[in-house]
């Protein structure tokens, strides 16, 4: 599975959106390529279709996408069952890992 971190400059999340996906991945232990990317312009955040600061892809799309949302270089939030926090929570995160690994 390819996984992609993309983050504005100077994220605030970036370091625990890293850790997050490290946790997942060891966790279902999927066999997994990570890469991270830096999204610095408005037009590089609409042609990733980046809607926020961190997004995390896997095999290329977006398992907490929603489809109202906009491209954006801004932060983001994600709904955990703790309120809005800036990364997803770790069970959201695996459940994502293992749906798109079982195709």
């Amino acid at each position: 599975m390819d996984i992609e971190l993309l983050v504005m400059p100077d994220c605030p999340n970036d370091a625990s959106a890293a850790e997050l996906i490290t946790n997942a991945v060891a966790d279902t232990r999927v066999k997994a390529t990570i890469t991270h990317t830096i999204i610095a312009s408005q037009e590089q955040a609409r042609q990733c279709g980046f809607i926020g600061s961190p997004t995390i892809l896997l095999n290329g799309l977006d398992p907490f996408a929603r489809p109202d949302a906009s491209p954006a270089l801004s932060c983001r939030l994600y709904t955990t069952p703790d309120g809005l926090r800036g990364i997803p929570a770790l069970r959201d995160l695996r459940q994502a890992i293992e749906r798109v690994a079982a195709g």
